[in-house]
């Protein structure tokens, strides 16, 4: 029996070269493809795939949501994530939302396929950064200091990167304090200066500094 699978993108060169890669597969099918998290939960509805290979930063519906969605409507389709990112809140919210495996972009053919067939085998399958990261993460956790103050309505990643814009640090700076891509400060950034309100970097260090997330 072939794997049925839902291809889950917002950038149709990758999506399409994701499922012309699936399809050369002997023992993979690919059922559908979507464009955002909506078009992602419909197929799984119609088509009942075993695995839904899930970009997280689509429109409409972002890949977490539409995982969580399909987790909790039809549990029997499992959901890999193929995404850019792999930030620690991105990592564990994913992980949270039901999705069994999480691979990073830079993954090879080989990988993803052992991914999928692990996935459909009800096995978790996790990229080595994205191991590492999570292991980083529960020994930072389980260190003695005590947590930083987190701004309300920020998660704690938002709001070590707001605590390093009113350092005076870039975005290429905080990268790689945080061992993490400029695109994915740039989307903490973002993220977080709708939050709180603000427009430009000026206003968030004086947020910052009022809330008592910088000195």
């Amino acid at each position: 029996m072939s794997i049925r699978v839902v291809v889950a993108d917002d950038q149709t060169a990758v999506r399409e070269g994701l499922a012309l890669m699936l399809s050369l597969l002997d023992d993979v099918e690919v059922v559908g493809e979507a464009a955002d998290g909506e078009a992602a939960l419909e197929l799984v509805a119609r088509h009942s795939p075993d695995v839904v290979l899930m970009d997280l930063r689509m429109p409409r519906m972002d890949g977490v949501a539409a995982t969580g969605a399909i987790r909790a409507a039809h549990p029997e389709t499992r959901v890999v994530v193929l995404t850019t990112f792999a930030d620690d809140d991105d990592i564990l919210t994913a992980l949270q939302a039901g999705a069994l495996g999480y691979l990073t972009k830079d993954a090879g053919r080989v990988q993803i396929a052992q991914a999928i067939r692990a996935a459909a085998a009800g096995q978790s399958v996790l990229d080595p950064k994205v191991q590492q990261r999570l292991l980083a993460a529960a020994v930072q956790s389980s260190s003695a200091a005590p947590p930083p103050p987190v701004a309300e309505g920020l998660t704690a990643r938002e709001t070590e990167v707001l605590s390093l814009i009113a350092a005076g640090l870039s975005n290429r700076e905080i990268a790689e304090r945080l061992y993490v891509t400029e695109v994915t400060v740039k989307s903490h950034i973002n993220r977080l200066f709708a939050k709180i309100g603000v427009r430009d970097r000026a206003q968030a260090v004086r947020y910052a500094f009022e809330r008592g997330l910088a000195s």
